[in-house]
């Protein structure tokens, strides 16, 4: 398998997962010519895709989906509750008849040679769901905007090879950023993000030898940096009850604005 981020952050979102013969995109929220630029450094064009996993319909994780999947005509696999907000969305335009598929939390599904196991997530959205993938013997996850975790997340993603994990922001940063107040607790709270630290906590229950690939994702533009992320993240999984050092994790940082690193596993 390989997993690539092509975009990655409060701004906009698109993940590439995919096998040999299977080519996925969890989130097309970017244009379609960044989309199609991150995916020639994958030598995949668009008309190779089999899927779009979107996680729900709010802008940074849907903007380019309209004129994707237009061009393209990709089927689009989401929950009932994000396909009614896809369809409210007058950002998209008209889609194209035929393509949205309504998937169910917890009800695994097959796209080619990929087992796809979408699971439901805390946040402010009308259904939102993450992904986990598996494929002869391998998996991976995108898990972002949570707002909380708890043993039913953990469950869904131990056992991975790779994962993409929200780092979203830093508390004393947002604390005292200059977001308005409603926005900042909207955030803190459990339909919100995780921060920093609580991506570390939920990194060290979830860590195995076998989990080679660690992405960390979603990063605000005005609460975080990537070097924070990485040293707080880092930090806590020293700290943890684990057996692990943050400095022995094979650990990125997913750029907003670029492809990143292609992890093949």
């Amino acid at each position: 398998m390989r997993m690539c981020s092509i975009a990655s952050g409060s701004s906009g979102n698109c993940i590439y997962v995919g096998s040999d013969n299977t080519h996925l995109l969890v989130d097309t929220g970017i244009s379609k010519k960044r989309i199609e630029e991150g995916l020639k450094q994958l030598e995949i064009k668009g008309e190779e895709l089999d899927g779009i996993l979107v996680t729900h319909e709010h802008s940074d994780h849907i903007q380019g989906l309209g004129v994707f999947s237009r061009k393209y005509e990709v089927p689009i696999y989401a929950t009932e509750g994000t396909i009614e907000g896809i369809k409210a969305s007058s950002s998209l335009g008209k889609m194209p008849e035929g393509l949205l598929h309504p998937i169910v939390v917890d009800e695994s599904f097959t796209i080619g040679d990929i087992m796809v196991d979408p699971f439901e997530v805390s946040h402010d959205a009308r259904q939102p769901s993450a992904y986990r993938m598996e494929c002869n013997g391998r998996s991976a996850a995108v898990a972002t905007d949570l707002g909380m975790y708890n043993e039913y997340i953990v469950k869904k993603l131990k056992g991975l090879d790779a994962i993409l994990l929200e780092a979203n922001h830093d508390v004393h940063m947002l604390e005292v950023g200059g977001y308005p107040y409603p926005l900042k607790r909207r955030i803190l709270g459990d339909k919100g993000h995780l921060s920093n630290e609580l991506s570390g906590m939920l990194l060290c229950d979830i860590l195995h030898n076998g989990l080679k690939h660690i992405v960390l994702g979603h990063l605000s533009k005005e609460n975080n940096y990537a070097r924070l992320a990485y040293e707080t993240v880092k930090l806590e999984v020293t700290l943890g009850d684990n057996p692990y050092k943050g400095e022995e994790l094979d650990m990125q940082v997913a750029k907003r604005d670029s492809v990143s690193d292609i992890l093949t596993f």
